[in-house]
């Protein structure tokens, strides 16, 4: 399975700081944002990795990361992302580094405690299909939410005023390589970017949808709020613990 790393945007949410850098390349603690993703997918067994930059930093990324063997990357290719089209519009970018092969995406922002192993395993047990990874949250509203019905996942609501359960579909996704041919059916949303919750709704529609719930914390940094609180928590207790 081969790994992406979405570090694409301009980082609006995180203004002034972002005016001067890419969001990914801001400290969380001790650390570069963009590497706790990376290192999530290499304590996964993923090491293989696509990263997916944007804005007016790109080189910055090459002179960090390099060749990714410090971070005990293998393979590492760049890609960029013009302007804001969305989640979905930045892994259209991976298409010919996933070579039709499964692959498993972290947005550039995500943070995690423990390790995705086990559900990465599981997915490559899966014939074929997507996977998420789902975390229990007090404000569900702020993410995609699972709708369930009678314990059967059927649809993914994204940032509902009033949300039907406590969980969030956390920034991690599983994909076969069909994922390419339907994001070239998306059309762009009201905020005017191809959203990955219409992706995810779509393997859902077809009944290729498994999930699983992510151990320990987990936390984005893509405000100022979330940024301290990711901050706070790699400097308690670490992140991407196995």
């Amino acid at each position: 399975m081969k790994g992406v790393v979405l570090a694409g945007g301009l980082g609006t949410r995180l203004y002034p700081l972002t005016k001067i850098t890419n969001k990914h390349l801001l400290p969380v603690y001790n650390r570069p944002m963009i590497t706790y993703p990376i290192e999530c997918l290499v304590k996964a067994g993923i090491k293989d990795i696509l990263v997916v930059t944007g804005g007016n930093n790109p080189g910055d990324f090459l002179r960090l990361l390099g060749n990714g063997k410090q971070y005990g990357v293998e393979q590492i290719n760049y890609a960029y992302q013009e302007g804001e089209g969305g989640i979905a519009e930045a892994l259209a970018l991976a298409q010919a580094h996933a070579a039709r092969s499964k692959i498993c995406v972290v947005l550039g922002d995500n943070l995690i405690e423990k390790n995705i192993i086990h559900a990465v395993r599981d997915f490559e047990q899966q014939e074929q299909g997507a996977r998420i990874l789902l975390k229990e949250v007090d404000d569900p509203q702020r993410f995609g939410v699972p709708i369930f019905q009678d314990g059967r996942l059927i649809k993914i609501e994204e940032k509902p005023k009033n949300p039907s359960s406590s969980y969030a579909v956390t920034g991690i996704y599983m994909y076969d390589g069909q994922v390419f041919d339907y994001i070239d059916t998306l059309t762009p949303s009201q905020r005017g970017e191809l959203e990955i919750t219409d992706v995810n709704n779509i393997y859902i529609d077809r009944n290729a949808m498994s999930w699983s719930i992510l151990d320990g914390w987990w936390t984005d940094a893509g405000t100022f709020d979330s940024l301290l609180r990711a901050s706070n928590l790699v400097a308690q207790g670490g992140a991407n613990k196995i």
